[in-house]
């Protein structure tokens, strides 16, 4: 088993390496690329060191198994046939192919079978926010049919990558030391002491990018009619995202049906004992597996809604952990062929 890695140097490509060590995937090799940037880079898996090799339009995806791209929309169009013309599966974190009929969007613990049926060799990683969600959602769809969910996220630093992460930081020293924010390059504002309700850019509609993805991957990955309506803002917390997500069913469910339901779900963890101030934080999930839920509670505007609050690690879950997922299963189901 031969597995690359695209984007290797990006907040997403460390995870990913510290991923596939502590899973124990079974790979036999290793190749990593990057940009002209990053191109040079060593980083040690397993003891070994591995040199990033520039990406470019050759041969070097021939022998590739598995490819687990991260490296932006821009890089994973271009690439796509370069990484795949050998018989590699390429698992891209990237939003270029996530709506493509021909492209299944997984989630291994909602969908991982579409991930058995992909005649381009692409399978898609959907958006952050998207995965933690069905990820909840898919154990309640089994109570009774989910028709309809809103949804307010409050999204970490992280959500923009390593640099923002570095700039979220960089703010706060500025603001300690100067007494005034002088870096703003990956936000729109300052982000430091404060919220901006817009994530990804606005469409025609006033809706964000990052919000359109919740609706339309929702109802591709659970294979519904779902309907969802988001409200995504950026919050200065440095990682984990967290949502608050109210939903109605098709028929009334009990607060203790929810609650049951999510205990024994996959890749879910119940954190919920408001009455003692316990709840989940992103403090608490970063670094964590599992999408970590609580306040379970009865909607008082809706006799046929609930409420829940999130919050689960963007980096791992949210994007490298879904992505090795996605291959493990491949490899379970023997579905590697070159």
């Amino acid at each position: 088993m031969k597995v690359a890695i695209v984007g290797a140097s990006g907040a997403v490509g460390q995870e990913l390496l510290r991923i596939l060590d502590e899973r124990n995937f079974p790979l036999d090799e290793l190749v990593l690329f990057g940009s002209s940037r990053s191109a040079g880079r060593k980083y040690t898996f397993k003891g070994k060191e591995y040199e990033v090799k520039l990406l470019q339009h050759n041969d070097d995806f021939k022998d590739v198994d598995i490819a687990l791209t991260s490296a932006g929309a821009g890089v994973s169009e271009e690439f796509a046939k370069t990484i795949t013309q050998y018989g590699a599966v390429m698992i891209d974190n990237s939003s270029a192919f996530r709506m493509c009929d021909d492209v299944p969007l997984v989630v291994p613990e909602v969908n991982a079978e579409d991930a058995l049926h992909c005649p381009r060799h692409i399978i898609a990683n959907p958006n952050c926010t998207t995965i933690m969600m069905v990820v909840v959602l898919k154990p309640i769809e089994a109570l009774s049919h989910i028709k309809k969910v809103h949804i307010a996220s409050y999204q970490s630093a992280s959500g923009a990558g390593a640099a923002a992460m570095a700039e979220l930081e960089q703010q706060y020293r500025e603001l300690v030391n100067e007494g005034e924010v002088k870096t703003i390059k990956k936000f729109p504002h300052q982000l430091a002491y404060n919220v901006i309700p817009q994530i990804d850019k606005m469409m025609e509609n006033d809706y964000t990018k990052e919000e359109m993805k919740m609706f339309n991957e929702t109802r591709k990955i659970m294979h519904s009619d779902i309907r969802t309506s988001a409200t995504c803002v950026r919050v200065s917390s440095l990682r984990a995202h967290s949502e608050s997500v109210w939903f109605e069913t098709a028929e009334p469910l009990s607060v203790e049906a929810i609650r049951e339901a999510l205990k024994a779900a996959p890749g879910v963890t119940l954190v919920d004992d408001p009455q003692h101030y316990v709840y989940p934080m992103p403090l608490e999930s970063a670094g964590k597996d599992d999408v970590y839920v609580g306040r379970v509670r009865k909607d008082l505007a809706d006799d046929y809604g609930n409420t829940l609050w999130l919050t689960g690690d963007q980096i791992r879950k949210g994007a490298a952990l879904n992505a090795v997922q996605i291959a493990e299963y491949l490899v379970k189901q023997h579905a590697i062929m070159k």
